[in-house]
């Protein structure tokens, strides 16, 4: 019979070139090539190993509970124990509204999109951000000062949406699940409002009716490049029904609203009146902000009603700004002393230094942003000088270092204060 020129030789693999009798197995091919079974284990760990990984939603096992959402916060947040109870609840039922939603109802449940209103610096980005990182869903943050109407110089709403599909690594069925955090949401109030604004080129209206549409669900098109969009434009398509919106501002003046509100609610008006020097009116106004109060302020009717759970924030104290540097997971000052172990020193903040560090942001009335700043200001020099000298195991910083009038204590392995100039500068109060 003769031989069939075409047929594949399995004297030996097409890979390794191992002969036959050497391996377990050669499989032949279509044509001339053939594998052996070690380079058939090889290729498929390859395969597997290249392959991207699939993420789990944390959907799949079921949403975390109010009590260990909250735990979470607890750990990155200090204080706000009320806004953290309120946003794990509601975040909780949103969660749960997405993984109950394959089951079939009559009744739709709404989503729940969230409002925090407090003073700069007293944490509303770093909740939205704790809760997109206890959820391990893709988080966006967006300042709503930057968004115009349709047409104008600016950023389009649709941008937001692009952060996110980047922050989930382009998985839109990802990103459809994920959290965004809108900042500044009071400056785009109406001008006609307590909250006028000169500044802007459009009114706040037009940018709260754009932003209704994907607060409250749509397949909205998203340029895959961002900027303005076009007929002929490729986009994005992705579904905002599932989508967590926090909005965020401090709303200055809707505690003022809200003041003449109870003013002229209550019959007591000597009691009340008398509030008005500071001497019996609530700290915060905000826990008592009504729709009304939105609409006086100059929201829309509409974009009130997009916003259902409302979470108020206490301004941080000295206390709370003490904690702020020492007890959170990431503190300031634990990450300091992290970077001076990597120098082989231990860092130590007294007490009196962790107050004055506290009265300096009371200072700047900026809440806890201004802390990083005053930390590293006091151990700028400590920090410039610490890699050149041998003999240091330790760094305390009191008070006198945090205002400015004397320099850390720099202490060697025998327990001696090394003298050294550190180019002391008289710092801003």
């Amino acid at each position: 019979m003769a031989s069939n020129k075409n047929a594949p030789r399995l004297s030996q693999c097409s890979f390794c070139e191992k002969a036959q009798a050497r391996s377990r197995m050669v499989m032949a091919g279509q044509g001339r090539a053939a594998v052996c079974y070690d380079c058939i284990q090889v290729l498929g760990q390859l395969v597997e190993d290249e392959a991207p990984k699939k993420k789990v939603a944390r959907e799949d096992n079921g949403p975390l509970v109010p009590r260990k959402i909250y735990s979470n916060l607890d750990t990155y947040v200090v204080a706000q124990e009320r806004a953290k109870k309120i946003l794990s609840v509601a975040v909780y039922n949103h969660f749960k509204r997405i993984w109950n939603g394959k089951n079939s109802s009559d009744i739709e449940l709404q989503k729940t999109n969230i409002l925090l209103m407090g003073p700069t610096g007293c944490g509303k980005t770093l909740l939205a951000e704790t809760l997109a990182r206890t959820l391990d869903v893709p988080f966006a943050v967006c300042d709503a000062t930057s968004l115009t109407e349709s047409g104008y110089v600016g950023e389009d709403v649709e941008n937001i949406l692009l952060r996110l599909i980047q922050a989930a690594d382009w998985d839109v069925s990802r990103a459809e699940h994920g959290i965004i955090y809108i900042d500044e949401l009071d400056k785009i109030a109406r001008k006609e409002g307590v909250n006028r604004s000169i500044t802007r080129d459009v009114s706040g209206e037009g940018v709260q009716q754009e932003l209704l549409k994907i607060i409250e669900g749509c397949v909205a098109n998203v340029p895959p490049q961002g900027g303005r969009k076009h007929p002929h434009q490729e986009f994005l398509q992705i579904d905002t029904r599932n989508v967590l919106f926090i909005c965020g501002g401090a709303f200055d003046g809707l505690d003022e609203i809200v003041s003449k509100r109870l003013v002229s609610r209550s019959s007591r008006v000597g009691f009340l009146a008398s509030g008005r020097n500071g001497d019996q009116e609530p700290n915060n106004h905000l826990s008592e902000v009504t729709p009304d109060d939105l609409l006086q302020f100059g929201f829309i009717p509409e974009m009130v009603g997009r916003l259902p759970v409302t979470v108020s924030l206490e301004p941080l104290d000295k206390d709370s700004l003490i904690r702020v540097l020492t007890e959170p997971k990431n503190a300031i000052v634990k990450q300091y002393q992290q970077l001076f172990s990597m120098d082989g020193v231990e860092l130590e903040f007294t007490s009196e230094g962790l107050e004055a560090g506290a009265e300096r942001a009371l200072a700047h009335q900026t809440g806890a942003r201004s802390l990083r700043y005053i930390i590293e200001e006091t151990l700028l020099d400590v920090m410039y000088e610490l890699p050149s000298l041998t003999d240091i195991v330790r760094c305390v910083v009191g008070r006198e270092a945090v205002e400015g009038k004397a320099d850390p204590a720099l202490i060697t392995e025998s327990g001696e204060t090394l003298d050294i100039d550190l180019g002391l500068v008289e710092k801003s109060a």
